[in-house]
């Protein structure tokens, strides 16, 4: 029997999504990484009721693929970058293929499996290396069966490119070629789909002062690009990134090769340094990307005009167990409660929409930022963090190792907790770090330093 929380979350996803048809061309990641998320139970029927017609795994966890049997939604399971070398052995391939696969279709109607996640955007060689066979020895698995509907693909990222812009200067990275290629020969042997991960976010943000927010929005209006290289007209910068990659596809010799979107969204929320980070930004990024995608006749792109993209919204939840930046764990369609963040229609037949809060944040932040101890912070695990980044990082922590250092006082762990912090991240931000360490930390505005004590800052 359904709990009362199961019941309301149906009932707040039918009211919130359905209108009673189901958007064949639009799917959703469906990730875990968070903490208390609904149950897979709940979360498929969430999907259901939100009327999208595909579904993509992280994995290919037994329990889920069970419960997507007999829904419709087409299915894509994911071999993890750890499992490919193990799956160049031709039996340990088949024998993969028969537990993931064959133990739940066709009732659990996978049509795609993707081996390995944006591979290329880590420079493991033998993951590289063995890309092509793991994949070929589970295609070959499935045509002994003469299973045929069932693709193989593998999702890579932009930075697959060296060059994007104009999209007629679309690049392969030269040290991806040599593994790329037969990668290309085996998605066009079998009528396979270059997956590919695409935020439009990513590149405004990193210079939103230049870069049209609107553009990037699919908000444009009159405001085009025209690639001055072939004369296409761009209204927004999804198409741009798109098209970049078949020019890159075309100029090595596979002009024909159709893209899926295997991931695509935008944060409804960041840190203080992440412009454009809210839920008018992801709102309005999504509806305009579904009604895109589902438009009839398809549009396409400027260089692929009338081609249907299948496209997987990321992500079903805010999955609050991330590290990283602010925005690494704020792409979600739901929050982890399993509320939504705001409305949307994956069928794109809905225009009207309740209003949103304006955003605040559109503009990068300019000035000093310090990274303290989050008000929220698990007590307990702030000693244990304490101590690990002491003992590792010489330097960071001798300001309040003792007794007569400019920080010791006052003696709170809280306050040298927040020191640490703002002195790691302030010298290792350029480097990736990011104010997080297990979500004990977060931004402030606010100048912590006290007396002789200065706190570390960045300024932005």
């Amino acid at each position: 029997m359904m709990s009362f929380f199961q019941v309301i979350l149906i009932l707040i996803s039918l009211v919130i999504f359905s209108n009673g048809q189901r958007s064949d061309h639009i799917g959703i990641n469906y990730g875990k990484l968070g903490k208390n998320l609904p149950t897979p139970y709940q979360s498929i029927e969430t999907i259901r009721n939100m009327n999208a017609g595909m579904v993509k795994l992280y994995n290919a966890d037994s329990e889920t693929l069970r419960l997507l049997a007999g829904t419709g939604l087409h299915v894509a399971i994911m071999v993890k970058n750890e499992e490919i070398v193990d799956l160049t052995t031709e039996s340990i391939a088949t024998k993969w293929v028969h537990d993931n696969v064959f133990a739940y279709y066709p009732r659990t109607m996978i049509r795609y499996i993707l081996v390995g996640n944006e591979v290329y955007s880590s420079h493991v060689q033998e993951q590289w290396d063995n890309l092509v066979l793991a994949m070929t020895h589970i295609r070959n698995t499935l045509r002994s069966h003469d299973i045929h509907n069932i693709k193989i693909g593998t999702p890579l990222a932009m930075d697959i490119l060296s060059g994007t812009f104009p999209p007629s200067n679309g690049t392969f990275r030269v040290d991806t070629l040599t593994t790329l290629v037969p990668l290309l020969q085996l998605l066009r042997k079998s009528r396979s789909f270059f997956f590919l991960d695409v935020y439009p976010y990513f590149p405004w943000s990193k210079d939103p002062i230049n870069m049209s927010l609107n553009f990037a929005l699919f908000e444009g209006g009159n405001l085009t690009y025209t690639d001055p290289n072939t004369g296409l007209l761009y209204t927004n910068l999804l198409d741009q990134m798109l098209d970049s990659v078949y020019f890159a596809m075309k100029k090595i010799g596979f002009p024909e090769i159709p893209i899926v979107i295997s991931e695509t969204g935008w944060p409804n929320q960041g840190d203080l340094d992440q412009p454009g980070a809210n839920i008018y930004n992801a709102a309005t990024y999504n509806r305009n990307l579904i009604k895109k995608i589902v438009a009839e006749p398809p549009l396409g792109t400027p260089a692929r005009p009338g081609t249907i993209i299948p496209t997987f919204l990321f992500s079903l939840y805010d999955e609050n167990l991330k590290g990283g930046p602010g925005t690494e764990r704020h792409w979600g369609l739901l929050r982890p409660d399993g509320t939504p963040v705001y409305q949307l229609d994956l069928t794109g037949v809905q225009t009207e929409y309740d209003p949103l809060p304006d955003p605040t944040n559109n503009f990068p932040y300019k000035g000093d930022l310090w990274c303290v101890v989050h008000a929220a912070a698990n007590m307990t695990e702030l000693g244990p963090m304490l101590t690990g980044l002491c003992t590792r990082l010489n330097g960071t922590c001798e300001a309040v190792l003792g007794p007569g250092k400019e920080c010791y006082e006052p003696v709170s762990m809280i306050w040298h907790a927040s020191y640490v912090f703002s002195t790691f991240w302030s010298k290792y931000r350029r480097r990736g770090t990011a104010c997080y360490f297990n979500g004990l930390a977060t931004l402030t505005t606010d100048n912590p330093s006290h007396g002789s004590c200065l706190f570390p800052s960045v300024t932005i």
